[in-house]
């Protein structure tokens, strides 16, 4: 897979592309991370990018001309055959207007065969960019960066972290906070047909479970119990509950997005029940 990443500031990646699963990745020849710096794609002197907005306002707006100049020298495929997904490739804008980047979108990018990332600085980037030449806008979160350069980063490590063989263990992907499938085929039923998320398998779509390490006991803290009586089905079942229970607690907004089984409805109901600490 292949990363572009357009710039005003190059340098900035210097430092993240050279550590952990990244650079692996990049070192095992699975992904492919180009750096393009946009002042090449000017033609004043002062290398100009960006200018003031019109109709008043505060602040300076990236220009058009070296984005777009930027983009099609990078012999990308059409914006139509983009936008209709005949081919493996996405223009992408990064800008606080956009959708919001989430696993399913990090997959969804991890399925193409090239990304192109926009990184948009100052006031904001002039909206024909948006409108006629980028596939679609996306946001790292509802909160505003001085640049694109540390959302692009983090899309790129999202991403790269679900190309296959970027990890030494592929499961793991699956049963991070966000991962897996709950209606995956390959899950275990209860009686009454119902698919039970494994916890070795996803989270289907919650947060994960608390993990824990030797030693077991640490300065008065210890492990639970459930966790080293050996009972695979009883650890299994735990992990689901406290899965649920720290999604109810953090991000109760998944349990609506996710399919919950019946065992899930249970737990949920046994965690409800609980007396509240106080």
């Amino acid at each position: 897979m292949t990363f572009d990443l357009i710039t005003i500031f190059p340098e900035f990646f210097r430092g993240p592309l050279d550590h952990g699963i990244v650079r692996r990745a990049r070192e095992a020849g699975l992904v492919e991370i180009n750096i393009h710096d946009l002042r090449a794609f000017t033609r004043d002197r002062h290398r100009t990018v960006d200018d003031r907005p019109f109709g008043g306002g505060e602040g300076m707006v990236l220009k058009p001309e070296p984005i777009f100049e930027c983009v099609e020298s990078l012999s990308i495929a059409p914006h139509g055959d983009r936008v209709s997904r005949r081919t493996k490739q996405s223009v992408v804008l990064l800008s606080a207007q956009g959708e919001i980047f989430t696993q399913s979108v990090a997959a969804e990018f991890a399925r193409l065969n090239r990304l192109v990332l926009i990184c948009g600085r100052y006031e904001g980037v002039d909206e024909r960019v948006g409108e006629f030449l980028a596939d679609r806008e996306v946001s790292v979160g509802d909160f505003v960066l001085s640049g694109g350069e540390l959302a692009a980063m983090l899309i790129v490590d999202a991403v790269t972290r679900l190309v296959p063989g970027a990890l030494g263990n592929e499961a793991s992907a699956r049963q991070e906070s966000f991962g897996g499938d709950a209606a995956s085929t390959s899950l275990p039923v209860d009686p009454s047909g119902n698919r039970i998320p494994d916890s070795t398998l996803g989270s289907g779509g919650l947060l994960d479970y608390p993990h824990y390490t030797r030693p077991a006991t640490f300065r008065g803290m210890n492990v639970p119990n459930m966790l080293v009586n050996g009972n695979h089905e009883e650890i299994r079942r735990w992990r689901r509950l406290q899965a649920l229970e720290k999604t109810l607690r953090n991000r109760p907004d998944l349990l609506q997005r996710v399919e919950l089984s019946a065992e899930d409805r249970a737990l949920l109901t046994e965690i409800q029940r609980r007396p509240r600490e106080r």
